[in-house]
């Protein structure tokens, strides 16, 4: 893989430390089909990925050690940080799979031994539920450091989010606490689907698919279809009402006033996930039972600590239920390993900086896309669906950082991507630039679906960071000429 043009080091902005990062870089547009495709000129040169995606070395080496201490004969091993974690993993794994797995305990973590056969299907679990286990927890465990105190951290995020600490719950990563709050509610209603609105973030729909008992969804969540799923929710069809706002990666708002009038006729929760702009910039919880957020994201903004957070409305009329529920599993009200806590802790200090500098440089970039020549379509909160997300926005809310954009000639979209002199991998939300062409990687292996839901499959993903506004536009102005 060639290396980057540019590099964030030159603005004073150092990558993460790679033994933790959660993110990967992939110059090029054939590097990432490479990638796709498990290609070993790709996979033998990574040195991180995505620790839902990519085993940390660090947990790569703890799950290797398990393996070698506890397998039988043809058996791999995922570890899992707790016992209730792996029991879950077992019951996906055995109802896909009709060879036994059993649990073993190894030094304090839980170990799911199976079948060379479930072994994908295992690590789907991981990948799906987000119940990881922390790079620094592997790495404290190999070396026999102690992990310290946890600073405190449910009650300074508390203080953070202005919310109550009761109501506060954290997890190893936002799809875990995403996976927390859709076990709840689907718990609270046997039998019955989820609704999800909007095209979501690409495992938010696989865990409505793969648990609990399934899910309607409705990519685009506007006109007819939208009434006739207010409809239902009034009728009380549904366990959970799930959407994200704004959504990723087309960064549409809908209507959430009316969504929640709806639900709460039919006594249905509504679950919001406000990770794509942030807290900061959207107050979504008076129209949620539950908010759900990836502070791997902007929160951290460093891309080198995973974490998730529930917070349960106190309005709500499940507020009771609801935390009762998730303290049940999660009694401490924090999953997070004690070194995570303090790195994200120290990150989240320049969280409100490093958000007004985001949406400075968020709403220039998408203004300048949505007048190039060459630019096809921008998907960014100003400027679709923007009524339904001033509904939400703070007063001293922006935007965010978060843009798509498709070009007028899609055939150069690789060009485009290639020549562009930004870091580039999978997430958001860190004070460095990224981009990503992102249908492609969430959704390589279904493209023709996701176009149909009006996600073009040449669709890159803009995730703007603090660094001067002047050196973000030359790039991508330079980018732009492949276009």
């Amino acid at each position: 893989m060639q290396e980057p043009a540019w590099k964030v080091e030159d603005l004073g902005h150092p990558l993460p430390d790679s033994a933790h990062a959660c993110s990967v870089c992939l110059p090029t547009w054939e590097s990432v089909i490479d990638y796709e495709e498990s290609r070993d000129k790709v996979m033998r040169r990574l040195r991180a990925g995505y620790p839902r995606f990519i085993f940390n070395p660090h947990v790569a080496a703890l799950c290797q050690k398990a393996e070698s201490s506890i397998a039988r004969n043809g058996e791999r091993v995922v570890v899992f940080g707790m016992r209730a974690a792996a029991q879950r993993a077992q019951r996906f794994v055995e109802k896909r799979h009709s060879a036994a797995s059993r649990i073993a305990s190894f030094d304090g973590f839980q170990a799911l031994a199976v079948s060379e056969e479930a072994y994908q299907t295992a690590f789907n679990y991981w990948r799906f539920s987000g119940e990881v286990v922390s790079s620094r927890r592997a790495e404290d465990y190999l070396t026999g450091a102690e992990p310290g105190d946890d600073a405190d951290i449910v009650a300074y995020l508390a203080r953070k989010f202005v919310c109550p600490k009761s109501l506060l719950f954290l997890y190893e990563s936002g799809m875990a606490g995403f996976f927390s709050i859709h076990r709840v509610v689907t718990s609270l209603a046997p039998g019955k689907k989820t609704l999800q609105l909007d095209f979501p973030y690409v495992d938010a729909l696989k865990v409505q698919e793969n648990f609990g008992s399934g899910v309607v969804f409705l990519p685009e969540a506007r006109g007819e279809h939208f009434q006739e799923a207010l409809a239902r929710l009034r009728a009380g069809e549904f366990a959970a009402v799930f959407c994200e706002l704004p959504s990723n990666p087309l960064l549409k708002s809908l209507d959430l006033e009316k969504l929640a009038e709806a639900a709460r006729i039919g006594q249905v929760p509504v679950i919001v996930d406000d990770t794509v702009t942030s807290h900061h910039n959207v107050d979504v919880l008076p129209y949620a039972d539950a908010v759900t957020t990836s502070l791997t994201k902007w929160v951290s903004g460093r891309g080198d600590v995973a974490a998730g957070s529930v917070r349960v409305n106190p309005d709500s009329p499940y507020a009771a239920d609801l935390a009762s529920a998730l303290e049940d599993a999660n009694p401490s009200h924090s999953r997070l390993y004690a070194r995570d806590a303090r790195v994200l802790h120290d990150n989240a200090e320049g969280f409100i900086k490093r958000i007004k500098a985001v949406n400075r440089n968020g709403e220039m970039l998408a203004e300048y896309l949505n007048e190039h020549p060459a630019v096809e379509k921008v998907w960014y909160p100003k400027l679709v669906t923007r009524e339904s997300f001033d509904k939400v926005r703070r007063k001293t809310g922006g935007y965010g950082g978060l843009i798509s954009f498709s070009l007028k000639n899609s055939k150069r979209a690789s060009r485009v991507y290639d020549a562009l002199a930004w870091n580039k991998g999978p997430s958001l939300g860190t004070e460095f630039s990224l981009a990503c062409p992102y249908t492609l990687l969430a959704h390589y292996h279904e493209l023709d679906w996701a176009e149909g839901c009006g996600v073009p499959s040449e669709l890159i993903r803009l995730s703007a960071g603090v660094e001067e506004p002047e050196n973000l536009l030359s790039t991508l102005e330079s980018a732009l000429e492949q276009a």
